[in-house]
């Protein structure tokens, strides 16, 4: 029996997580905007490849000469954002509590947990890394977007779980899947901004005055890269163990371990892209911009897995779609 009230509830709450988090990106707008010019520190900047010693924000804090206005428009969005995760994640609550299962049988619980995830990872290296608050409105237009995105194009009503995910499999499979992408989307967004950061930054050493202030409130080039690799560092053995968990899966659901379904493969894919990403992150010749560019790809085939593969292709996946 789903209980409808329930229900109701966390369809409210998907709207309040919306606004919520809508407002929070008004917020980190409006922080950028009042913000002054940070502080410069010298720190080895491997932009482009190679390392040189550029001009970058303090890394691991807020500048000195930030205004205090900006300074509370950032805790506003930062409020705004952690109560928008907490309000997103009843919607999970109550949607299970509704359902009497986990909250991610279809593509739009599985996309609001991953969003969800995005956020939570977003909020724990904004506290530990404060300069790191300034790539918010990067990271929060994205999800409100993606929440958008999920209300209008995969809502599905609360409802029992199709036949083939009735699995303990599910809890393990989904749930580090769910993580995974969580974090890897963190990780690709910070790869993109360490691009613009870099090529700013470049610009700066070669004598140039870019007039780009919202790229100047970035925080250095070498901060964003080191998150973007500490995240995927993170999120690697999770997809990992996810990847290897939807093959044991499948053989106890189908009788083979793997049969190159098109969401096996492009899972695959993934995996091998970020492989190919933490490789050369180490490797001589391809640190730096190369390296990031291969996560920013890792990114796009996650999303693509996610939208595409389980909404256009068909396969032993496809139950995976909207109710």
């Amino acid at each position: 029996m789903i209980n409808e009230s329930l229900a109701a509830t966390s369809d409210t709450l998907f709207s309040v997580a919306v606004g919520l988090y809508s407002l929070a990106v008004v917020a980190f707008c409006a922080e950028l905007a009042f913000g002054g010019r940070t502080a410069p520190a010298r720190e080895l900047v491997a932009a482009g490849g190679g390392p040189a010693e550029q001009p970058v924000a303090r890394p691991g804090g807020t500048a000195d000469d930030e205004p205090a206005r900006a300074r509370r428009w950032g805790m506003v969005a930062m409020a705004l954002t952690a109560l928008g995760a907490v309000v997103q994640a009843g919607v999970l609550v109550t949607r299970g509590m509704a359902t009497g299962r986990l909250p991610w049988g279809n593509m739009y619980e599985f996309g609001t947990a991953v969003v969800l995830v995005a956020v939570v990872v977003y909020l724990v290296l904004a506290v530990r890394t404060p300069s790191l608050r300034h790539i918010g409105i990067f990271v929060l237009a994205p999800v409100v977007l993606s929440m958008v995105g999920i209300g209008l194009f995969l809502y599905a009503s609360a409802g029992p779980l199709v036949a083939a995910l009735r699995s303990a499999w599910l809890a393990v499979h989904v749930t580090t899947a769910i993580l995974g992408f969580g974090i890897f989307f963190v990780s690709g967004i910070a790869s993109v901004m360490y691009l613009v950061r870099a090529r700013y930054e470049a610009k700066v050493a070669a004598g140039e005055q870019p007039l780009s202030r919202i790229v100047h409130r970035l925080p250095g080039a070498a901060a964003l890269d080191r998150t973007a690799h500490r995240t995927a560092v993170f999120g690697f053995p999770i997809w990992t163990f996810a990847v290897i968990a939807g093959a044991i899966w499948a053989e106890s659901a189908w009788g083979r371990f793997w049969g190159w379904d098109p969401k096996e493969t492009w899972a695959f894919i993934a995996w091998v892209v970020y492989a190919a990403y933490l490789h050369a992150r180490t490797t001589a010749g391809w640190r730096g911009r190369p390296s990031a560019w291969i996560n920013v790809v890792g990114l796009g085939v996650m999303i693509f897995n996610l939208l595409y593969v389980n909404m256009v292709s068909t396969g032993l996946h496809s139950y995976g779609g909207v109710n």
